[in-house]
């Protein structure tokens, strides 16, 4: 299977390209290196993959319709992974007319050139963000959504309303993956666990917004990627799925897993809720486990280990 993966430079987008060629598939990677946050982590991403069983890196924007007409044109893709999008909820209040034209402009450019081209497998990355401040727990994919609370969700929403109309309209399968709060190696440094890790190393206060009792489902990245390669090979027709852990942990005790693992204590900086920001998610991940039988394994204090043995191995053993 030849599978172009948008956004394939980033956390999980790389990560997926490793695993499809892991299994022998073919690989184009497309991503524009934007600056949302510094694009060398991003090209050390794809350095463990560019080239493996001939995979392609392509530099370009989701964007540029001539560019993805002539990526169409010179590659049979039997399948479009699409990744790709402005990410984070707080960003998106600043600048709610860049995450539309990214995340609603550029999913409708990849789905123009998938039913032109005769592309008929596409799955697209939407986000938990979607339930908002949904009261019902857990979030099931037949709950209402019609209330996000960030611009950013609001797109997600959208391109999971827009992904029905091509599958209506052109018979195309596609099935929108409702991410919960992914972590794990190269996680964006802006995310969470990331960033309290960080600044734990540093000796620098963590700012926890709220009363640290905030939950969230937190998905660690290898049941991630099972999930989205379970979501391809059973991509027929027009799906949602949650793709989560189901289990919850408070902000204060994810703090504390961090501190434990990293064996230092943090400085906590308590500040207001931000704007956008949700008092818990966790996924309702029945339907998943049944249609495609994802079963996730990685409990977020092992996950958080793993997450900080790399972090160390990345940033500390590199500065000597």
């Amino acid at each position: 299977m030849k599978v172009l993966v948008t956004g394939g430079a980033g956390f999980i987008g790389s990560h997926f390209c490793e695993y499809l060629l892991d299994r022998e598939h073919e690989v184009v990677a497309l991503d524009n290196f934007n600056d949302y946050y510094d694009p060398g982590i991003k090209r050390r991403n794809v350095e463990s993959f560019v080239g493996r069983n001939g995979a392609e890196l392509v530099e370009g924007d989701i964007l540029d319709t001539d560019l993805l007409d002539r990526l169409f044109s010179q590659h049979r893709f039997d399948a479009v992974v699409h990744l790709a999008a402005r990410a984070g909820v707080r960003p998106s209040l600043q600048q709610p007319k860049l995450y539309e034209r990214v995340n609603v402009q550029g999913t409708i450019e990849i789905l123009e050139q998938a039913q032109k081209h005769g592309v008929k497998k596409i799955v697209v990355a939407s986000s938990s963000s979607v339930y908002g401040n949904n009261k019902k727990v857990p979030f099931s994919e037949s709950d209402s959504v019609d209330h996000p609370i960030s611009p950013y969700a609001a797109t997600k929403k959208a391109c999971e309303l827009i992904s029905y109309t091509y599958h209506h309209l052109y018979d195309l399968d596609i099935t929108c993956l409702r991410f919960f709060t992914v972590y794990g190696p190269r996680q964006r440094p802006d995310m969470a666990i990331h960033k309290f890790t960080a600044l734990i190393a540093k000796g620098e206060p963590i700012p926890m917004y709220g009363d640290g009792s905030t939950q969230r489902d937190y998905t660690y990245i290898t049941d991630i990627l099972d999930g989205v390669y379970k979501s391809l090979l059973h991509c027929d027709g027009y799906h949602i799925y949650n793709l989560g852990e189901s289990r919850t942990i408070r902000l204060r005790d994810l703090i504390q897993l961090i501190e434990e693992a990293y064996g230092k204590k943090a400085e906590i900086r308590q500040l207001p809720m931000q704007p956008g920001d949700v008092q818990i998610t966790y996924a309702d991940i029945s339907r998943a486990k049944h249609e495609l039988g994802y079963n996730p394994q990685v409990d977020v204090a092992d996950g958080v280990q793993e997450f900080v043995k790399w972090f160390k191995a990345t940033y500390e053993n590199s500065r000597g």
